[in-house]
């Protein structure tokens, strides 16, 4: 599964009473920083000589530049105190996450004259924001060496992608949920007007119809078929394992042909009246491609498998699994597994996806 690239406006600010030459040095330093982390960014350097967010006039160029390069958040180093009116009057017009940083000052000089104040004027730029009604992450006042600028900018780049993908979600809704599962129901209208998350509901015979489809045309599915018949251990009849093929295949096309990024499914029972076998596994298939599905139509769970994929940056697939039972005898907290598409086991070797700390 392939990460996700997230773009960064990076727009460092000073004020004009404290040290423009050490501001420009931070913002250099800050900048080396960036590319030694690999992150992708777009600097505002063309913008005037400084490469630094004070000036009021520079506003609207660096929204134009932003917007063009299609950024998906903003990182504001306080190079030294900032300009707190300038910055909020950027974020609130360009509607990004945004992330808030300056560097640990060193000891004021032997005349007691400070470098930049960075501290305060983070918590005059945070206020500001707050006015503004603008949301934004406030990272540890720190060196760039600290390990916490290393997390903070990459939990920001995690911040970034789920409120990018939370913002362009479609599920493919597969027929409704179950009469029994009150638990389930969602707020169709609500989604949408609030969130902008769209439902693209279809009745379980436009599935049943692709599915057939799919096993008269039969590439797709043998293909399917031979690859679980390599990975797995096959406990069900030829006939069974093509309609659980048929089904990821059938998925797969009705998600693509609608634009939606995760799928939720009523796994029983009218499904096993049409197709006489559960979809658990062929939701694992997409699932391990990268495409959430989840069972019992839940929209709810599906946009959380959206967002817990995207806080990872895409880099691992979400499992939808339904732990219902504690074990009787493990007192350490091990559950059961009920019902749920579960990732396929990761090899040994292989590293945890997530960021090390």
């Amino acid at each position: 599964m392939k990460g996700t690239e997230i773009k960064l406006g990076y727009a460092p600010t000073r004020r004009s009473i404290f040290s423009a030459p050490d501001a420009i040095k931070s913002r250099g330093l800050t900048k080396d920083r960036l590319l030694e982390l690999g992150v992708s960014f777009v600097d505002i350097d063309d913008i005037n000589p400084e490469g630094l967010l004070y000036d009021d006039k520079d506003v609207a160029p660096i929204l134009e530049k932003f917007r063009k390069e299609k950024v998906d958040g903003l990182f504001v180093p306080h190079c030294n105190f900032g300009t707190e009116y300038v910055v909020a009057r950027l974020v609130r017009e360009l509607g990004v996450p945004v992330l808030l940083w300056g560097p640990r000052d060193e000891r004021p000089d032997e005349n007691g004259v400070r470098l930049r104040d960075s501290q305060c004027g983070l918590f005059a730029t945070g206020k500001v924001l707050r006015r503004f009604q603008v949301p934004f992450t406030y990272m540890t006042n720190c060196r760039l060496t600290d390990p916490e600028f290393e997390w903070g900018v990459k939990d920001f780049l995690a911040v970034c992608n789920v409120v990018k993908v939370f913002r362009h979600t479609r599920i493919l809704q597969i027929a409704p949920r179950p009469f029994d599962f009150w638990s389930t129901m969602c707020n169709e209208g609500e989604l949408l007007g609030k969130f902008n998350i769209q439902l693209s509901p279809i009745p379980l015979p436009e599935l049943t119809a692709q599915v057939k489809q799919a096993k008269e045309e039969g590439t797709e599915v043998k293909a399917v078929m031979d690859y679980c018949k390599e990975k797995m251990n096959i406990c069900v009849t030829e006939e069974q394992l093509e309609n659980v093929a048929a089904l990821k295949v059938a998925m797969r096309r009705l998600a693509d042909q609608y634009g939606c990024n995760a799928v939720a499914i009523q796994c029983w029972n009218a499904l096993q009246g049409e197709l006489g076998i559960m979809p658990c596994a062929a939701n694992s298939l997409l699932n391990e491609e990268g495409l959430p599905v989840v069972c019992e139509t839940d929209i709810h769970g599906a946009i959380t498998a959206v967002m817990a994929e995207a806080a990872d940056l895409n880099r691992t697939p979400s499992f939808f699994a339904d732990w219902t039972v504690r074990h009787p005898d493990n007192e350490n907290g091990e559950l059961l597994q009920h019902c749920g598409p579960l990732p396929p086991p990761r090899p040994a070797s292989s590293p945890p996806a997530a960021w090390s700390r």
